[in-house]
């Protein structure tokens, strides 16, 4: 097996940090949209990040590093700008849907990134292929939102 570096977990760390940002990034964005089906697709991410962060935290655990617990400094800006922009945006929906893509590439980087981490243990690398496969799948799903609006 593979061994657990203390840089794969310092890795997964940044990675689950960034999970809740996304997390907390969606529950804001269902927030400041009136659309139905947008407001329930981004309740509804902010649920699988939630499990993603759960996923992960097991995983950090299992090999005996501790998990980080909270966002990141950088999220909290981030969700402050969404505020504003949503307060200042005349098209709401389109800039929250805009911020959603936007994030979910950064996202696949990053996963992306962990993934040729060369000394990934197979349940890291298992967890971590599905996750980024989900995000990549719900990307698509974004773009016939769009047509929503």
């Amino acid at each position: 097996m593979k061994t657990y570096t203390e840089k794969v977990g310092t890795k997964l760390n940044d990675l689950l940090e960034k999970t809740y940002d996304a997390e907390k990034g969606y529950r804001k964005a269902a927030e400041n949209v009136k659309h139905t089906a947008l407001k329930n697709y981004f309740n509804n991410k902010a649920q699988m990040r939630e499990k993603f962060g759960y996923e992960l935290k097991s995983e950090i655990v299992s090999f005996g590093q501790e998990p980080e617990q909270s966002g990141s400094v950088t999220g909290n800006f981030h969700r402050a700008w969404m505020d504003v922009k949503s307060f200042l945006s005349s098209d709401n929906e389109e800039s929250m849907l805009e911020e959603a893509i936007r994030g979910e590439k950064a996202s696949v980087e990053e996963y992306d990134e962990v993934l040729a981490e060369t000394s990934l243990p197979p349940s890291t690398q298992t967890i971590l292929s599905q996750q980024k496969n989900k995000i990549e799948e719900d990307l698509s799903e974004i773009k016939t939102l769009e047509d929503l609006k």
